[in-house]
């Protein structure tokens, strides 16, 4: 039953902040998981192994928690929507492992490059593959946004592939998900169940042939399982909070995680000469406009709505 009409627009829960707030907080953190991973000599494809097969009790335990065992098992018994999720799968790997191997090789500010234009990039996916009207506002974010790219790319040498595949593979696993007849939860656990078994065959072949390293101490061990627990909590505190808070809040808090990795890079000592500093201000000079157009539709709804 929809709720009854009310004269004034209702007040998002103090909760649903919170728990945006902490899934970009862990976002925003968790490079540093993967670096200390990393520092136990961990390669990408084993911590990405290790990394889809622990978080299937954590997505498990969340789908558990909501009642959705059965919407699980139903999925099994549609072969698009399985075929969807698999496809997600594929793509949310594929972020992954560049972006555990782009932490581990120096390259933390092209993570946070790739993770402030993504939601751009997919304002324009939206035009593109949904016919999504694109404002002015939009489209200068837009065009922002590509004048940073190119001057990321005449800083480094060449395109920014790390930034660009991160994004275009963010993008492209929001456009599937879009797709997807399940809810956030149970998406989730299908596909660290994808992914999560051939990471155990992997990850067993790997400990017999004595190049594992979950087998080589409690250390590495509790890291990887860990990693399992932070790839799993934010997405879902992160569905939780996107369906409680107005688009505004939730355009604002996403550009709270790439601006700790680049604060992070730069801590870290990774170069940031005049043209990598050009770059980021044209990005960000696109993600205000962005957020700003975000405020204003948010604001056009709610005077809609008194």
């Amino acid at each position: 039953m929809a709720p009854p009409p009310s004269s004034a627009p209702t007040s998002p829960p103090p909760a649903a902040f919170a728990a945006g707030l902490s899934a970009y907080l862990i976002w925003g953190f968790i490079p540093l998981v993967f670096q200390v991973i990393g520092g136990y000599g961990v390669g990408p494809w084993e911590t990405l192994a290790h990394r889809t097969f622990w978080a299937i009790p954590f997505a498990g335990l969340f789908v558990w928690m909501a009642g959705q065992g059965g919407q699980a098992l139903a999925v099994f018994r549609k072969p698009k929507v399985l075929g969807l999720l698999a496809l997600s799968s594929l793509l949310i790997a594929a972020n992954w492992l560049v972006f555990i191997w782009a932490v581990n090789n120096g390259k933390v500010l092209q993570t946070s490059l790739g993770y402030f234009i993504n939601p751009l990039l997919s304002m324009a996916a939206g035009a593109l593959f949904f016919r999504e009207r694109l404002d002015r506002i939009a489209q200068g974010a837009i065009a922002l946004a590509a004048i940073g790219v190119v001057f990321q790319a005449v800083a480094i040498g060449g395109l920014p592939w790390v930034s660009l595949t991160l994004a275009a593979s963010f993008c492209g696993y929001g456009i599937v998900r879009k797709q997807v007849a399940a809810d956030a939860q149970t998406g989730l656990f299908i596909e660290c169940l994808l992914l999560g078994v051939p990471g155990a065959i992997f990850a067993i072949w790997l400990a017999q042939a004595g190049q594992d390293h979950f087998t080589q101490g409690v250390a590495p061990a509790a890291w990887l399982v860990f990693s399992g627990a932070a790839t799993a909590v934010p997405l879902v505190l992160f569905a939780w909070a996107a369906r409680r808070l107005p688009l505004s809040a939730m355009g604002f808090m996403q550009f709270l995680a790439p601006s700790m990795t680049f604060v992070l890079g730069v801590v870290q000592g990774e170069p940031l000469g005049w043209t990598k500093i050009t770059a980021f201000a044209f990005i960000w000079a696109g993600a205000g406009v962005f957020a700003y157009g975000l405020w204003r539709a948010s604001r056009r709804l709610t005077a809609a709505a008194v």
